[in-house]
């Protein structure tokens, strides 16, 4: 049986529950930093929007999804602009019920209302419940990156 949940625009009002779950998705994130990803995924729906997942009965937010419109090269992708799946989180007593396809098909909705063709995405090589919700939503592995750096300051030899 699927759940009785509204998706929604999520607004400053939401600012608690869904701050709370950003730290959950993203713990290591500073509160600044929270804050103003909060306000611009709150402000003109034109490049960016934050939506929230919401139980029917209890109003309780049980999701959420960030996403926005990027111009840049997105790996993986073939067209620009391209909407990009910012950041997605359900609370894990919400998963496996259909609550983040619910978010993930209105993000395409936004996103396809823009003009984009393609919805792209990311997440960490070792974390195999992202990749499988992906692949569960419609997502296509397109390709895997390792980063690098070298820290500069010190003479190179």
């Amino acid at each position: 049986m699927k759940p009785d949940v509204r998706v929604r625009v999520a607004t400053v009002v939401d600012a608690a529950a869904w701050g709370s779950m950003r730290r959950a998705l993203w713990p290591d994130a500073d509160d600044a930093d929270r804050e103003e990803q909060l306000r611009l995924a709150s402000g003109p729906e034109d490049r960016a929007i934050a939506l929230l997942a919401v139980d029917a009965d209890s109003g309780e937010a049980v999701g959420f999804a960030e996403a926005s419109i990027r111009r840049e090269y997105v790996n993986g992708t073939e067209t620009s602009p391209v909407g990009f799946l910012e950041g997605w989180y359900v609370r894990p007593e919400w998963r496996a019920s259909g609550v983040g396809r619910m978010l993930v098909m209105a993000v395409a909705a936004w996103v396809r209302d823009r003009g984009c063709r393609e919805l792209a995405s990311d997440t960490w090589l070792d974390n195999p419940a992202s990749q499988a919700a992906h692949l569960g939503c419609g997502f296509e592995e397109t390709e895997r990156v390792v980063y690098y750096r070298m820290q500069l300051g010190m003479p190179l030899e």
